[in-house]
This record gives C-alpha cells, sequence and structure tokens, in this order.
C-alpha cells in the first residue's frame, strides 16, 4: 500500500496521456497523494480539471505562474514528492532530461530535484528504436532513472511494436516497488524487455521483393513487387529476437537493421540462399517469385528486325515454398507462405495451402485498385487448420508486428 506517500506525476504529450487518469485513480485507492504536473502538449490530450478532480489537488503547468509560486515554488514542488512519474514519457521529454534542457515547468522539476524518478515511455515504435532515444535511454538509466515499459502491441498511429506506454496496473506495481525498497525491480535491464525478446534464441527466414529473370543483358521478367512488406517481417522478427536471414530480390530498399541480408536476383537463386539458409524454426515466404523464366536468355541484346513480334520459350522457375515444405527434416517449424491474388482471394489462397504444404498463407488482394503492390499499407487474410482470420486494413510494418507475434506466440507452445 502507498499510504502516507506522496508521487508527483508529470503528463507530457502522448495520446496514452489518458491512461494517467486511472493511474492516478489506482495510487489514490492504495492511499498514495498524487499532485500533477501538466505539459503544454499534454494539454492537448487530457485536461486541467480532469486531473485535478481525479487527484483532488492543484495541478501545475506553468512555470511562471505568480500565484503558484507564492503558492509553493518549483523547486519544492518538486521536493515535497517521495517519488516522480512521468507518464506518458515521450520521445521528447525524455530527450530534454537526458540533455538537462529546462525550457517549461515538467523539465525544470526534472532537472531541480533531488528525488528518484520513474520514466513511463510511450512513443511510436519508430521513434523508440531511434538511436536517438536508445542513447537517451541508456543516459538516463546511467544516471538512475527508473523505467517500466514500454510494451507491445497496437499502436494508435496504426503500427504494432514496441512503444507502448505500460498499462496503469503495471505503473502502480513499480511504484509500490520503488517504496517498498525494491528500486531495482523497477528498472529493467539495458534494452529490450523479455516480452519483446520472446524470440530470442530462435532462427527465421524471409524471402522478400520480386525476382528478375532476365531476357538478356538489358531486359528481365519481373512483378511490382516493392519488397516493403518482407522487409518489414525481417525487421518485426528480428526485433522480437529472432536470428533473422533476409532473402531479398532487387529492391530500393535499405537493408533492415540487425538482418543477415541475402541479395539474390533470380528464383533458382533465392531457392539456393533459402536452402542455405537451414535449418530454420519459421520461415515467412513474401517474395513475389516470377513463376516462369525464359528457356535460354540471350547472350547479347535482342534486337528488332522489323519482322514483327518476337517469341519467347517460357519455363516454370521452382516453387520455393513447396520445396521447403517438402524438405523432410530440414523443413521450417513454421511454413508461412504468401497469396497474392487478383480475385477469389480466400478460395485460391485456401487451394495454395493445401498445395504447397505450408501451415499458413497471408492472403492478400493485390489488384491495382488495392493499392497493395509498392503502397505502404495491406490487406491481409490468415489462413491455418483453423480457418480464416481476416486482419483490418493496417500499414504494412504493422501487419509485420502482428505477424511476428502470431508467430511467437505459436513457436512458444511447440514443445
Amino acid at each position: 500500500m502507498l499510504s502516507e506517500n506522496r508521487v508527483l506525476l508529470i503528463v507530457s504529450g502522448g495520446i496514452a496521456a489518458y491512461k494517467s487518469l486511472e493511474l492516478i485513480r489506482r495510487l489514490k485507492e492504495r492511499g498514495a497523494a498524487v499532485r500533477c504536473v501538466l505539459t503544454r502538449a499534454g494539454a492537448k490530450f487530457v485536461t486541467p480539471l480532469s486531473l485535478a478532480a481525479i487527484s483532488g489537488d492543484t495541478v501545475y503547468d506553468d512555470l511562471f505562474s505568480l500565484t503558484a509560486e507564492a503558492e509553493m515554488g518549483h523547486i519544492e514542488l518538486s521536493r515535497d514528492a517521495g517519488l516522480l512519474v512521468v507518464a506518458p514519457a515521450t520521445a521528447d521529454i525524455m530527450a530534454k532530461m537526458a540533455g538537462g534542457i529546462a525550457d517549461d515547468l515538467a523539465t525544470t522539476l526534472l532537472l531541480a530535484t533531488d528525488k528518484p524518478v520513474l520514466v513511463a515511455p510511450a512513443m511510436n515504435v519508430r521513434m523508440w528504436e531511434h538511436p536517438a532515444t536508445r542513447a537517451n535511454v541508456e543516459m538516463l538509466a546511467a544516471r538512475g532513472v527508473m523505467r517500466v515499459g514500454p510494451g507491445v502491441g497496437d499502436m494508435a498511429c496504426g503500427e504494432f511494436g514496441e512503444g507502448r506506454m505500460a498499462e496503469p496496473d503495471e505503473i502502480v506495481e513499480a511504484i509500490e516497488a520503488y517504496f517498498r525498497g525494491a528500486g531495482a525491480a523497477v528498472t529493467p535491464s539495458r534494452g529490450k524487455s523479455p516480452e519483446a525478446r520472446r524470440l530470442a534464441g530462435r532462427k527465421a527466414l524471409v524471402t522478400s521483393g520480386p525476382t528478375h529473370e532476365a531476357i538478356d543483358p538489358v531486359r528481365y521478367i519481373a512483378n511490382r513487387s516493392s519488397g516493403k512488406q518482407g522487409h518489414a517481417i525481417a525487421r518485426a522478427l528480428a526485433r522480437l529476437g529472432a536470428e533473422t536471414t533476409l532473402v531479398s530480390g532487387p529492391t530500393n530498399l535499405a537493408d533492415p537493421a540487425g538482418v543477415t541480408v541475402v541479395h539474390v536476383e533470380t528464383a533458382r537463386e533465392m531457392l539456393e540462399a533459402c536452402r542455405k539458409s537451414l535449418p530454420v524454426d519459421v520461415a515467412v515466404c513474401a517474395a513475389a517469385v516470377s513463376d516462369w523464366r525464359t528457356a535460354d536468355a540471350a547472350a547479347q541484346k535482342i534486337k528488332k528486325n522489323g519482322g514483327g513480334g518476337r517469341k519467347l520459350e517460357l519455363v516454370e522457375n521452382p516453387d520455393i515454398l513447396q520445396t521447403l515444405a517438402s524438405a523432410e527434416n530440414l523443413r521450417p517449424g513454421l511454413l508461412v507462405g504468401f497469396a497474392a491474388e487478383t480475385e477469389k482471394v480466400i478460395a485460391n489462397a485456401k487451394a495454395k495451402r493445401r498445395k504447397k504444404g505450408a501451415d499458413w498463407i497471408l492472403a492478400n488482394d493485390v489488384s491495382p485498385a488495392s493499392g497493395t503492390f509498392g503502397g505502404d499499407r495491406n490487406v491481409i487474410h490468415l489462413i491455418d487448420d483453423s480457418g480464416v482470420e481476416d486482419w483490418p486494413p493496417m500499414s504494412k510494418d504493422a501487419v509485420a508486428g502482428r505477424l511476428a507475434q502470431r508467430i511467437a506466440e505459436q513457436l512458444a507452445e511447440e514443445p
């Protein structure tokens, strides 16, 4: 319980600020006295009146308020509390804390306080993973700033990953742990939380992008795949701790950080690279591999001779998904394929799953009107033994994050 303990809660400007109201209520239930400081950005999400009503105390938001300074100077405001809690702690306020910037009431209090500080980070996954944020988190930890979260999940921006503010109950547990004298228990080890590393020790293989099948040294057969979805899946699996190999056809994308990337051009090269990467715990075949190649690519550029059209003899390329499914003792523990369809999306995907021997098929509509090829959003239907799971429209990064979590859950169930 927290009776006779005082918490100064700093609410900064993130969508998770709405959770601060529930946090105050939970702290009050446990007997804590809560006083709030609201940043200008935080006031865009919650009001001073709502914080005051729940906390039962004055809400402070202005460094230069003569009235507030007369009642309690900003230095005393921080020192009157037993613990300062920043929830949500945005990338901005943590950067200011790390840099010693004091340009408003909240950051001035944090710089002037002689009391311990606990932060509950909340931001977009890309912001959380940015090297600047990671450096700031490390710096604050080295200075003794405690941290709870962030968690992994769907975000208001439509993405999925690490960056969600810890739930109020989790923050309360961290606060109680501090006041019990177990401060170290609420300071996570540097790097990602165990939950975020739930694929640690696992090996993953991802294929991405198109393949280019040469007609001659200048021309080739290809498709419209950008590789965005496959690259996002590789990043998401690596974020969860998987040792990830990405076999990529020609794209304009940067190699994902923390991923071993093998660059190929043709379907046969992609298959060979996949074979060399086995064994793996999970393989996700997201590449849009060309079904055909020319029987004999010309050694020199083919010239027009004014005689009209030219016939190309095509032969089928090897089927990478089906080959991996029949790899016997080297078959991936979980084999996931994509079915990029322009009509009868579900029916065609179900048929593909049966024919190819995949465990899961992710079906999506790639007709021109969908904007999927080359775009940043996708609509997925996950097909497995239990049926069809329809996912809402979301960004390709969010699709990747959700799939990575689903894969982690599946592998955790295996003996």
